[in-house]
Order: structure tokens, then sequence, then C-alpha cells
């Protein structure tokens, strides 16, 4: 199948906790669908997912129902609480260690890169996270400040207001670019 931009369909896996930042999820997913990418929404416990905001989600599947092998690349959005169900779920550290090693695109967003750090994707990588997190990061894996990071295949964001910033640098990792939907849309980086 051939997206929007002339290239073929990428497909990302966007893993949902109760506790997720709404903005990092919606902001982001929204770019890679109107770019033209297949965006499977998977809830790690349940399809209905309560956001960091009291908002009512709802997941395409459960992430039990998702192979690494059927994506290009997985998004973890923020929030604290979510971040921390992610963290502790052996099944999503052991689905980001699995695109990591298949050579796929890892990303992560707001709070949600500790799960990265658990992973062991961010060891000598560049990439940023929300400020204060640095007790579930290993010794010398120190964030930086930027909005977003790319760093090879790992992209990550700092918080809420880095979503565009954050989706143009994961949109990039996976040969898109955002220029023309970025006009349209009145988003300036």
């Amino acid at each position: 199948m051939i997206n929007r931009q002339g290239g073929f369909v990428k497909k990302i896996a966007i893993i949902l906790a109760d506790g997720v930042e709404e903005t990092e999820f919606i902001a982001v997913g929204d770019v890679l669908r109107r770019l033209g990418m297949e965006v499977t929404v998977a809830g790690l416990h349940r399809l209905e997912v309560k956001g960091a905001h009291d908002f009512g989600l709802k997941a395409d599947r459960l992430l039990a129902e998702c192979s690494p092998a059927g994506f290009d690349a997985v998004f973890l959005p923020g929030g604290m609480g979510g971040a921390l169900a992610m963290y502790n779920s052996v099944a999503v550290v052991e689905f980001v260690r699995e695109m990591e090693r298949s050579g796929k695109i890892v990303s992560a967003i707001c709070a949600a890169p500790i799960v990265l750090a658990k992973a062991g994707v961010l060891e000598g990588k560049k990439f940023t996270m929300y400020p204060g997190l640095g007790e579930y990061l290993p010794d010398g894996c120190v964030p930086g400040e930027g909005a977003a990071e790319r760093d090879g295949r790992i992209v990550t964001g700092k918080g809420p207001g880095a979503v565009f910033a954050f989706a143009a640098a994961l949109a990039g990792a996976l040969g898109a670019e955002t220029d023309e939907l970025y006009r349209a849309m009145f988003v300036k980086l």
C-alpha cells in the first residue's frame, strides 16, 4: 500500500496504559495518520483506557494481540501513570527490545523514555525526556534539553508542548516529511 507521500505505508503501534498523557497520544497519532501511516492503538491491559486528565480513550486491540514483527515503529506516549504502568510491564519492555533488535523505530515522549531506558535502548544515545526522572535511568544515561531528539532509530520528546517537534522527528525517522502538513495545520517549529 502506498501512503500520501508516495512511499510504502508504515505501520506504527501506539501503546496506551491508564494515566497516559492525552495530548501526546492524540496529537502524535493524528499527525501520523494525516501522513497516511497505519496507526494501531494497543491497550496494555484493556481497550478502554483512562487518560491522565480523565478523558476516556479507546484502543484498537490489546497489546497481547500485537507482534513487533507487524510494525515498523512503536510509540510510547507519556503521562507518569501510563509511563509507570509500561515501565512495570514485562510485555511492553520486551516489545520495545524486540523492535530495537529488529532494526525498527522506537520512540517515546515525556515520562515514557523511562521504559526505553529499562529496555536498554537509551545507553549511548542522545535523548530527551521530562525533567526529574533520573532515578529511572542507568548511570551515565543523561537526557538532553531539546524538545525532540532523534539518534538513529531512537526518537524521544520532552513533553506535551513538544508534540509537533516530536511527531516531525518520528515521521522523519519513518521516511516522511511534515513540512506541507504543518503548513496546512498552521504548525510552526
